[in-house]
């Protein structure tokens, strides 16, 4: 469907709303509400596939599963246990026909051939749904997982990730769409000059051979990425589809769009095949009273020393540090010190120094979201502040993130999506059958001509470079 005009009469375009499921909410108190149950974990498929369901009957774009490589040290503080992402997925696919099917995947601890055959493999499986979070991966508890000392740099993790996702584009686009050929009569059931092998040799990955896996439904799966630091962004703007990112304020969500946006055409890239969808934690109430009543009950089950330890952690600051009742060391590390998750780093000091706000406080900011923005209100609140932000062109749509599972899921596809509907913002039933379909996103055309030849190669011989 098309956009309708924004309030200020322009934008036309898709309005896409992505559900982040993660155990029992995104609260990280959720687990100690009395409706919520052992059996609502990362590790209950039958309650996944539940999840994935409604999200699907709500007609949402995707789902989405965060994914490390590595046990939070905290345990205590939420439910922690977690499975294979892209297993996962492959589970939801069974119970579902439209909706997309994103997990969260490391280049920094892959390798890009087997990655890139299960990301295929699930594309094939699901029918076209299949999306990848693009991470880089950041802490030295997950790099000794891997016989590692320290996390690589972050810059290295990032021309890491550049040169994994060249591989994998390589690799899924081996086979041409027409190379399975199942000719009985000549006894000829693929032609070979119509697999390519990926020869590649760089600095962190060398590849030969093709993937074992013809070419898919989509070519390639959606590609996601969440980084906003400087080194995020550039990835984004290179290899990007959709971006998870967040804000705490309209200026900043809107200055990240632009910027965004602009770096994406800077590399030669049309401005629309980036989709920018920040996350928003509801929590939906028939009144307002109502719903900031139910944002307190959550926020008082919230254990201040886990949350503490969890602060100190991200701020590189010893706990001693960070007496409740006080705001903010004056004296914290720069942006440029920090070695992983740097822009959530700059957004929680930024939110904390811009509203003053004692550790206490911040810890409770924080609980709902972990530095994405929280809403409490009813749904026409709620729907309102989406178009807000939508018209504003500070986003393509959203990365909801129920604080509540499964009810927040289920107000939000029941109350808030039939309002976004009503106004002409959102689809009244799935257009397309793949998750590039459902973005507004063509589907790559292969990188080999159909002579075999390399469409790079053609390009550079046409320019007098040589292939």
């Amino acid at each position: 469907m098309t956009r309708t005009a924004g309030r200020d009469g322009h934008r036309p375009g898709p309005f896409h709303l992505n559900a982040f499921l993660m155990s029992t909410g995104h609260h990280e108190a959720s687990w100690r509400l009395p409706e919520s149950s052992p059996e609502h974990t990362s590790t209950n498929i039958a309650y996944l596939q539940r999840l994935a369901r409604t999200a699907e009957e709500g007609l949402l774009d995707s789902v989405f599963f965060a994914d490390g490589p590595g046990l939070r040290s905290d345990v205590g503080r939420r439910p922690a246990g977690s499975l294979d992402p892209l297993i996962v997925l492959t589970a939801l696919a069974a119970v579902t026909e439209r909706i997309g099917l994103i997990a969260t995947a490391s280049t920094t601890y892959n390798s890009p051939y087997n990655l890139a055959r299960r990301f295929a493999s699930i594309d094939i499986v699901s029918g076209g749904r299949a999306g990848w979070n693009v991470v880089t991966t950041a802490g030295p508890d997950i790099a000794r997982n891997f016989g590692l000392d320290d996390q690589p740099a972050h810059a290295v993790r990032y021309e890491r990730a550049a040169e994994f996702l060249d591989v994998a584009a390589k690799l899924w686009d081996s086979w041409d769409d027409d190379a399975v050929l199942g000719d009985k009569e000549q006894g000829v059931w693929a032609d070979a000059a119509k697999i390519h092998a990926a020869r590649h040799v760089g600095e962190h990955f060398s590849v030969a051979g093709a993937l074992t896996t013809p070419r898919t439904p989509q070519a390639r799966p959606l590609i996601v990425q969440a980084g906003s630091s400087e080194d995020g962004k550039g990835l984004a703007a290179r290899y990007a589809e959709a971006v998870f990112t967040a804000h705490q304020t309209l200026d900043d969500a809107r200055a990240f769009y632009a910027d965004l946006k602009a770096r994406t055409v800077a590399v030669g890239r049309d401005a629309d095949g980036i989709k920018i969808l920040p996350g928003l934690v509801p929590v939906l109430g028939s009144t307002e009273a109502e719903a900031l009543a139910a944002e307190r009950e959550l926020d008082e089950l919230i254990v201040p020393e886990y949350a503490r330890r969890q602060l100190a952690a991200t701020l590189r600051v010893d706990p001693d540090d960070l007496p409740l009742d006080r705001q903010l060391p004056a004296d914290l590390p720069d942006e440029d010190e920090i070695e992983g998750a740097k822009s959530r780093y700059t957004l929680i000091v930024e939110l904390a120094r811009r509203e003053r706000l004692t550790v206490r406080e911040l810890i409770g900011r924080l609980g709902g979201g972990r530095g994405h923005r929280t809403l409490a209100g009813t749904p026409e609140q709620v729907a309102d502040a989406l178009q807000d932000w939508y018209d504003a062109e500070a986003a393509d749509g959203f990365n909801i993130m129920p604080a509540v599972l499964p009810r927040g899921l289920e107000e939000f596809t029941a109350h808030v999506v039939p309002i976004l509907q009503a106004r002409g913002l959102f689809r009244t039933a799935y257009e397309g059958t793949t998750l590039r379909e459902h973005y507004g996103l063509e589907r790559p055309a292969s990188r080999y001509s159909s002579s075999g030849v390399s469409v790079e190669a053609v390009e550079l011989a046409t320019a007098g470079v040589g292939a």
